[in-house]
């Protein structure tokens, strides 16, 4: 995958094993996965068995997650990205959904909006997709502020794994 878009303070890249330690750092924080199931990271194998499960989006389907990195310094925020997804969520399969996680350190300075309006923007000028959707915890404020500023519009609530309360949502 050779695709690289550029913001103005990050550089989204795709996701290497090389990037397992940062990703076990951010994934292995209990507060990440407040919002995710409480299941955060116990061992830097669950990392790199996610980075091959992005490799192989990748191949599969031209698109996937991708690091975000700053310009300044080359320091690892996390990731963001396109996912294609195949399986049924909230009675939809075969449909484009953006996402994002960040390290702690990174939360609220923007990083998360600026590399979702740009990914947003990518989905639409080049994927040419009809439709982006998204989802986050019920709860997750943060998450659910960025998804309505980059320009999607909520939907309705549902239970992801039918446990976890999630809202949906979907560019107009």
């Amino acid at each position: 995958m050779d695709l690289i878009l550029e913001t103005k303070r990050l550089i989204l890249r795709p996701l290497e094993i090389s990037d397992a330690d940062d990703m076990f750092a951010m994934d292995s924080n209990p507060k990440v996965h407040i919002y995710l199931g409480n299941t955060p990271f116990t061992t830097k194998e669950e990392s790199i068995a996610y980075l091959n499960n992005v490799l192989q989006q990748y191949e599969q389907h031209g698109i996937g997650r991708f690091a975000m990195v700053t310009k300044d310094g080359n320091r690892f925020v996390g990731w963001c990205g396109l996912k294609f997804i195949t399986e049924i969520e909230n009675n939809h399969s075969h449909f484009y959904e953006i996402g994002y996680r960040l390290k702690e350190e990174f939360w609220g300075k923007g990083y998360a909006y600026e590399a979702a309006k740009k990914w947003y923007e990518y989905a639409f000028s080049n994927l040419k997709v009809n439709t982006l959707y998204a989802s986050t915890h019920i709860d997750n404020k943060g998450s659910r502020r960025i998804l309505e500023k980059i320009g999607l519009q909520l939907k309705n609530e549902y239970l992801w794994n039918k446990t976890i309360p999630c809202v949906w949502y979907a560019s107009k």
